[in-house]
């Protein structure tokens, strides 16, 4: 647990840090210094990318802004109503360090100076979702019940809904 807490308050550090670095040299404003560093760290989690670089331009108005906002930051999951809707852009340098950067776009959704809400165009999701949809269907089509149906079966029964589902990732990986 001590080795946790050292990392996040090392994460947290290199953070402020950031922050720091962006509003004192590159006169950011502090809300788009802040998304910045967030979506660096987010970033950073990515199998894709080891970091975002973040050149001097990406502090001016052309690549980035804070909007005021009084709605919701989205209508997914993020549906908390935030005031300023900051996005900033950067560049995604990769883990393998072979292939060209990749321009990245994040959008942070702020009350006051807390950051509430984020999102970016990772290329990554994507492609997980058509890989989990693709089994949600192949699944529906060997079961020979829809979705809804699955769905409504797995919330009835807690027991037998995982190890249903355990047996069906055998077997659709079989075909």
């Amino acid at each position: 647990m001590a080795c946790a807490v050292s990392a996040f308050a090392d994460s947290l550090d290199e953070r402020n840090e950031l922050i720091h670095h962006f509003v004192i040299d590159f006169n950011a404003n502090p809300l788009v210094a802040d998304c910045a560093a967030h979506g660096n760290f987010i970033a950073s989690t990515s199998t894709a990318f080891d970091h975002v670089g973040f050149p001097p331009e990406s502090f001016d108005t052309s690549h980035s802004t804070v909007e005021p906002w009084n709605d919701s930051f989205d209508e997914k999951k993020q549906r908390i109503k935030v005031d300023n809707i900051v996005t900033v852009e950067g560049q995604g340098v990769p883990k393998s360090g072979e292939h060209d950067s990749t321009p990245l776009k994040f959008r942070c959704g702020y009350v006051g100076s807390q950051l509430l809400a984020f999102g970016w165009n990772d290329p990554v999701p994507p492609l997980r979702a058509q890989s989990h949809n693709a089994s949600h269907s192949t699944k529906a089509k060997h079961s020979g019940k829809s979705k809804s149906s699955s769905k409504a079966k797995s919330t009835k029964s807690s027991g037998k809904s995982s190890s249903a589902s355990k047996s069906t990732k055998k077997t659709s990986k079989k075909h």
